[in-house]
């Protein structure tokens, strides 16, 4: 969507999925707020965008692969959940955004991130279908993983995002929602699009 529009794509997810990359790597303990935020200030990410699509580099390093194994999904919920790293967070998507002309993709960019934004869309699919199409994207990408574990992943992550304290996942009131589960991803996109446009066009 955003290289139809010529405008900008920043992946949320992917950055609290280098926070939580960072912080295995770093062990850095999710119980010491001291920790966290110095850790915090070691954390530069950007988006780059290649031939094979958009990727995340994390203090300089392309870490697209390694954000998307399980041993990262298991633990970016809570990771994202912490008040200190959603704020620090939330604070680079807001610079990415200062100038508008930018796509964002994220679990509380309409409520909290963008609350003023001019298209909000909540893109949502039954769980069997999300599952399914995680499991073959890992699969894909050669790593070992069973259905059960991935849809068990997924509605874990579903509970504690939209449990937590600080910016839950729900649903902005002015969002238009896509249920995507029959939709071929062309068909996603052109509904965007035209949501897209008429905004642009000044038509709510």
């Amino acid at each position: 969507m955003a290289e139809k529009l010529h405008y900008i794509y920043a992946d949320s997810g992917a950055m609290y999925r280098a926070v939580t990359l960072y912080f295995l790597e770093h062990h850095v303990p999710l119980d010491d707020e001291t920790a966290i935020r110095a850790a915090l200030h070691d954390i530069s990410i950007r988006f780059e965008r290649l031939p094979s699509g958009l990727h995340t580099i994390l203090n300089g390093k392309d870490v697209e692969t390694e954000i998307r194994e399980m041993r990262v999904s298991a633990r970016v919920s809570p990771v994202a959940a912490i008040s200190s790293v959603r704020r620090a967070m939330v604070r680079q998507q807001q610079q990415m955004g200062a100038e508008k002309g930018v796509v964002m993709d994220g679990r509380d960019i309409g409520t909290v991130v963008f609350p003023y934004a001019e298209l909000k869309i909540f893109l949502t699919a039954e769980i069997e279908e999300r599952a399914r199409r995680r499991y073959a994207e890992l699969k894909a990408k050669g790593m070992e993983v069973s259905l059960e574990e991935v849809a068990r992943n997924l509605q874990e992550r579903d509970h504690i995002d939209s449990t937590r304290e600080d910016s839950p996942l729900m649903k902005a009131e002015d969002a238009v929602v896509i249920d995507n589960t029959h939709l071929t991803p062309d068909h996603q996109l052109q509904i965007a699009l035209d949501l897209a446009q008429q905004r642009i066009d000044g038509v709510q």
